[in-house]
This record gives C-alpha cells, structure tokens and sequence, in this order.
C-alpha cells in the first residue's frame, strides 16, 4: 500500500493539507500552503511502534517526516491524525499497511531529545528537590541566547496580557506584570517573593516601577545568572535580588507579597497543598499572594500524561490541575481568594508570537541548539497555542490573602487594579 493510502486513512481523503512521500505518493490538497513529506521508512518505523500523535512527533523531532508552511496551521488541520484512537484492530491494520510486523522487530530509539526515567540524570522520586532541579534545567537551561530569540527582550516566559488586540508582545508582557504589581498592592518599600523568577522580569519590575524590594529564586543556574547581571545592569542591585535557589529553601519570612507566575505546573498534585502552605507561611498578615499558572478546564482529565509529547520532551513532571481544585486548596491553606481570572486567549496570543520569533530566527537557533531541539520547540509551540485557542488548556490568574487575626483584609471595597498606569520604562 501506498503511503499517501495510509496517510488518507489517518487524516481523511479531504485533509486540508499536501502529503508527499519518499515512495512518490501523494494525498490531500495540492497546492495547500502547508505541506507535509515523510523523508525516509525510518518516520514510518515511528508511526507503526507509536500510532498517532507520539509518533508523528517522534518522526519530526528526528527529522525523517518535514512540516513546510505554518506549524500551527498544520496542527489544526490535522487534528484528526493526531487525535486518533487506535484499538488493537486498527492498529494491526495499520501495520499491515505499512509494511507488516516487520516494523516491529527493530525497535526505533527515540530522538535524544526525548526525556525517559530511566536515564541516569533524571532520578529519584517525582518532585522530589533533587529530580525537580534536573527537570528545570532539562528545559530552562537550553539556551539564554535561544531564549532571547524565542521571548523577545521582556525575556518573560509566561502568558502575556495584551490591553488591546494591536498591543506588541513586549507591551503585553509589560501590561502583565504591571497587572499583577496592582493585584498586588506594590509600594514603595514593600517586600515581594517572587518563586520560581524566570529571568527576574517580576522582580526587576517590582523594583523599578514601584521601589519594592524583591527577592526571585528560580532552579535554573542560567536564568539566575542572566537575571543577577540585567538587575546590575539596570541599576537595581539595591533593591531587586535573583537567587538560585530552589522556593522551599527560602529563609526569609514575613514578605508583603508573593508572586508565583508558571511554577505551579511544576509543584506537583501531592505537593499542592504544602506548596500553599508553605507560601502563606511566608506572608505577614494582610499579604497577598499571586499564583499564575496554566490549569485543565475541569478535573476529569489527569493531572500528567506521562506518554505524551509534552511529558516526554518538554516539560518532564508537568502536572495541571483545574482551577476549582487549585482555589480549594488554597482556601485550605489558610488563604481567602479574592479574585480570578481566566487569561486562555491571552496564552494563545503569547504563543503566536513566540512562534513567529521562533520562524524569524530558525537558522540562529537550529545552529543555537541543534536542529532537533528547535523542532521540539516549533511543534511544542504551535501545539501549546492550538491547545489554548480550543480549551484544552487554560490560563488563571487567582488573588488571595492572609488574613489578619482578627478577619481584617485590608482588601479594597472594589478591584482597583484596572487603573492604567505610565510605566517608568
């Protein structure tokens, strides 16, 4: 059988995209600006020993099947071949189609980029601090100059809020830490913990527009390192502070505020609620705590899909929770929420740009990083924001605060924090 069969079997014999194959058979729509080629049998080896989407990427990340055009169009277009159930049946039928049980008898390597248990550097029990590092710095210390190509100079890794539809990436990410210094409630020589810091870019913004005094720590020793030399840079060395630290090593205590924004991914189910704990622990009462993070629309789908393409070659250990669960437990912690927001059509937006950065430096960053790693990110991307545009993820962001002994908020009446403000950047 011919490839471009299997392909319209899998995809449908309408499939909004070109298909071309090494053996010379073609399918979908000729002509269509995205246009897929299976290069070798190796991408056919993936597919038959992985059905559908695991093995598609596989075959990608390891450059035997090419995506020509926009990554995301094509995703969307063929959701249909990343999406499909295999049962036993299909499967063997499949495999017959492609070549027989043959495929099978050598088993494929994954591309190395692929994260397994089994390798030596990432051990030890889930989220354990030890494995948590080794899982940060799989993914955040790929490279701060393919980081700067990629996020652009906020060097913000996380949702952007755009004020306005026009609004750049860089205005967003601004408009972003700004909105969460409001939710805030940040003056002048208040104290703000910032877990998990990224690149310092709520840190220097704390310290910079408001005259907080701002401790970020982050597991990745490149981001600190790079966070620590912009804070000197900016002239902010007496206020703003980047540690490489990991959250639950932090001594201090009795902060104004705390801001998480992108770690909660990383904490783990089993550990939210000491995750919480431990935060609020840190607060002085009538301190605000800040948690962005990405989320399940509800709490029917597990936490990890420990198969899957993100699990495997992006974020190792990534676990999300729905948005109710997270706010119970944060009521359980002793926190009183305030307020909540979901940001999904924001991400989306993030993620388109961070695509588009990506397109405009390919060749810097296949030479960065290696072209397999900068395919993982391409697909990771593109696939992020198909995710976010379709509900399948979310974003939330949700206010919350210690109360003091006596019930006392010192909340305002109202939200005050849509007001604008003129940054001093």
């Amino acid at each position: 059988m011919a490839l471009a069969e299997v392909f319209e079997a899998l995809a449908g014999p309408d499939a909004p995209v070109e298909f071309r194959a090494y053996d010379g058979s073609q399918a979908g729509t000729t002509g269509s600006p995205v246009r897929i080629t299976v290069r070798s049998p190796v991408a056919v080896a993936y597919l038959a020993q992985a059905p559908g989407a695991l093995g598609l990427a596989r075959a990608y990340v390891a450059g035997h099947l090419d995506v020509e055009g926009d990554m995301y169009q094509a995703l969307a277009r063929m959701t249909r071949a990343q999406s499909i159930s295999v049962g036993l049946t299909e499967k063997l039928g499949l495999l017959q189609a492609l070549g027989g049980p043959k495929l099978l008898l050598h088993r494929m390597p994954p591309p190395p980029q692929e994260v397994r248990v089994t390798r030596r550097w990432l051990t030890g029990r889930r989220h354990c601090k030890g494995r948590d590092a080794e899982v940060i710095s799989h993914h955040y210390d790929v490279s701060n100059r393919f980081y700067e190509w990629v996020l652009g100079p906020s060097m913000a890794y996380t949702c952007a809020v755009y004020p306005d539809q026009d609004a750049s990436l860089e205005e967003a990410q601004a408009h972003k830490f700004d909105l969460v210094a409001r939710k805030l409630g940040l003056h002048g020589g208040m104290r703000l913990l910032d877990v998990g810091c990224g690149w310092g870019g709520m840190v220097r913004h704390a310290a910079r527009e408001y005259g907080a005094r701002a401790l970020g720590v982050t597991l990745s020793a490149r981001q600190a390192a790079w966070a620590q030399a912009a804070i000197e840079r900016e002239g902010l060395s007496g206020l703003a502070e980047v540690r490489h630290l990991d959250y639950r090593d932090v001594p201090e205590a009795g902060f104004d505020a705390v801001s998480s924004i992108g770690l909660t991914e990383h904490i783990g189910k089993a550990n939210l609620p000491s995750y919480f704990a431990f935060l609020f622990g840190k607060l002085k009462a009538g301190g605000r705590l800040l948690n962005h993070c990405i989320t399940r629309p509800d709490n029917t789908e597990p936490a990890i899909r420990k198969g899957g393409f993100i699990n495997r070659y992006v974020f190792p250990d990534g676990e999300l929770e729905g948005p109710g669960y997270l706010i119970s437990l944060m009521h359980d912690a002793g926190f009183e929420v305030r307020h909540e927001e979901n940001l999904r059509e924001h991400y989306a937006k993030t993620l388109a740009a961070w695509c588009a950065n990506l397109d405009q430096h390919w060749d810097q960053a296949v030479a960065e990083v290696g072209q397999g790693t900068a395919r993982v990110w391409r697909l990771y991307m593109a696939g992020s924001r198909l995710w976010f545009d379709r509900n399948h993820i979310q974003l939330h962001q949700v206010l919350s605060v210690r109360l003091a002994p006596d019930g006392t908020s010192s909340m305002p009446l109202r939200p005050d924090w849509e007001q604008p403000r003129v940054l001093a950047s």
